[in-house]
């Protein structure tokens, strides 16, 4: 065999064989329907983005330029033309759009869409989420004249789409956003804004949504209004405020970060308290998903550079794919790829089944199941994006850790997704308030496992008994965390992370018993369980997976077919 193909420069979806078949799982229909759209979406991720990424990333960083000539202030920021082009062709082909019109795509084909846009710039995939988030919550939520005026600017498909930010973290505050201080004064039919907004990505997009509490309001998040922030105001003046900086990052440098101070800014009305916090947490979910396609295409990424440097990379007389310890390696990461993509768009899934009904967003049992996933799914995909990029510069060695390869940027881009839209412990707290007996979030999550361990007990009967065994564990251990406000608080991520693994496991079982060749899935899921639901010895981790090698290839079967010929 002979490689006869870079990563750089291929369709992003069209070679990517699993994804076909997890979106067929859920939502055939938009497969057949926007394939061709998100097969020329592919080849633009792979071809001209990648491009772009690499320049920006390494040369052509945004920069403010706060002053014009004359001394104004005019928070103007600097981009390259790469970058400026990408941002509007990403929009011209609809990754917000097309979930609007008279006959829209579902949300999961724009998921996927951030899918691929991560495989190559994470950077560009931050503001078309926050858009895409202010879309949706525009159109379910703000009155009519708001989002008559605002919406379709963010939804055109011409190249001129205005794109969005979500202000919601202070200095003082972080995640606790219900310790806003940011204050809306009534004015003449709108609102003036003061206050510091201290982590605003996209910052000169166009629009931003931003919490704020009215003069007077009660303290916390019951006390907090929703309030959409024009960058121009309606008589084509700047808005008052001022970008104090942009942020020095670590990554997702193509993106603009900066410090706003809000003095007298105009701003309209979303919703008042206390429906504020609540919508501003819809806009959150929104990307959370994004968070999470973000994460996992990042693991994609990171598993196709690693295998098409170890199938062609020679070490100590052999190639070093056929060495065990790397083998091992390169599964981990592919596992754990179909386990994460499997889970994001289980996500994006019920995000399509809790909003397509009507404007409340559906049945309760949908909207906990939304709640839910989402938390699972940007929880285990952030942490897994994160060790599988580290995982993939070390196979690369010494030339994974220059930026000859793009593996330094995917590691310091993944470092950013345990962090946006909430960090772990925050995804834990949204996990046990869904466990409350209000909810019933356990007992949908206990079913909804059941039934697929049911559904493959005929096929894949070992699977279906280790999803069994390991549910009744992870009931008892959230009986336990449940049982008193100090064992939540010491073990709420430790139970996230089990229902988490546990869900993951259940969605590649039920992706092998419903497929008609389920065999590379058996493969994969028998692969997982052991990895993450069953507590064992040293020795018992050697022998039990002794197996494994005599299948690498058909583990990495779909990647090996693209990247070589027999």
């Amino acid at each position: 065999m002979t490689a006869t193909t870079p990563v750089h420069g291929q369709n992003f979806f069209a070679i990517d064989a699993d994804l076909h078949a997890v979106i067929i799982g859920r939502q055939p229909d938009q497969l057949e329907r926007w394939r061709a759209t998100l097969s020329d979406f592919g080849a633009w991720v792979g071809g001209p983005l990648d491009t772009e990424a690499v320049y920006t990333d390494r040369h052509g960083r945004p920069v403010l330029q706060p002053y014009g000539a004359d001394g104004a202030l005019t928070n103007h920021i600097a981009y390259n033309p790469l970058w400026t082009e990408a941002s509007r062709d990403i929009y011209r082909r609809g990754i917000v759009g097309l979930n609007y019109g008279a006959d829209p795509a579902s949300y999961l084909i724009t998921f996927v869409m951030g899918y691929l846009t991560s495989q190559s710039d994470v950077s560009l995939h931050c503001p078309a989420t926050m858009t895409g988030a202010v879309a949706h919550v525009l159109n379910r939520f703000a009155p009519d004249a708001v989002r008559d005026a605002y919406l379709p600017d963010l939804i055109r498909m011409d190249g001129e789409t205005l794109t969005a930010g979500t202000w919601a973290t202070e200095r003082h505050g972080g995640s606790d956003v219900g310790a806003t201080q940011t204050v809306a004064r009534a004015d003449s039919g709108h609102f003036q804004l003061n206050g510091l907004k201290w982590f605003t990505s996209n910052v000169d997009g166009g629009i931003a949504i931003a919490t704020a509490r009215p003069e007077g309001g009660e303290a916390g998040s019951a006390g907090l209004g929703l309030y959409l922030v024009p960058t121009v105001l309606p008589d084509g003046t700047p808005n008052p405020m001022r970008i104090r900086r942009l942020k020095d990052k670590l990554g997702t440098c193509g993106v603009a970060t900066g410090e706003v101070d809000l003095t007298d800014t105009y701003a309209v009305e979303i919703a008042p308290p206390p429906k504020g916090f609540k919508l501003m947490m819809e806009a959150l979910e929104f990307s959370r998903i994004h968070n999470a396609m973000s994460a996992v295409g990042l693991q994609r990424r990171a598993l196709w550079e690693a295998l098409a440097f170890a199938v062609e990379r020679e070490a100590f007389g052999a190639t070093i794919s056929t060495y065990p310890m790397i083998q091992r390696e390169l599964i981990r990461m592919r596992v754990d790829l179909d386990a994460d993509l499997a889970l994001a768009i289980e996500a994006a899934h019920a995000f399509d089944q809790a909003w397509h009904t009507d404007v409340t967003g559906g049945p309760v049992g949908a909207r906990t199941w939304l709640r839910l996933v989402t938390a699972l799914a940007k929880y285990r995909t952030a942490e897994n994006a994160n060790r599988t990029c580290r995982a993939a510069i070390e196979l690369i060695g010494g030339n994974g850790y220059t930026y000859d390869f793009v593996t330094p940027r995917l590691l310091r881009d993944a470092q950013v997704l345990t962090v946006w839209e909430g960090p772990a412990n925050i995804q834990a707290l949204e996990v046990m308030r869904l466990l409350d007996q209000r909810y019933a979030g356990f007992e949908t999550f206990e079913a909804t496992v059941t039934r697929i361990a049911e559904q493959a007990r005929d096929r894949h009967a070992d699977l279906a008994n280790s999803l069994t065994t390991a549910m009744a564990t992870c009931r008892d251990a959230k009986d336990l965390v449940t049982s008193s406000d100090a064992a939540a608080a010491r073990s709420a991520r430790q139970l996230m992370h089990a229902m988490a693994d546990l869900l993951a496991a259940a969605l590649l079982v039920e992706q092998a018993a419903r497929d008609a060749d389920g065999s590379r899935k058996a493969l994969i899921a028998r692969a997982h369980i052991p990895e993450t639901l069953i507590e064992r010895t040293p020795m018992a981790i050697d022998a039990s997976d002794d197996w494994l090698f005599d299948h690498f290839e058909e583990l990495l079967s779909p990647d090996l077919a693209v990247l070589f010929k027999h």
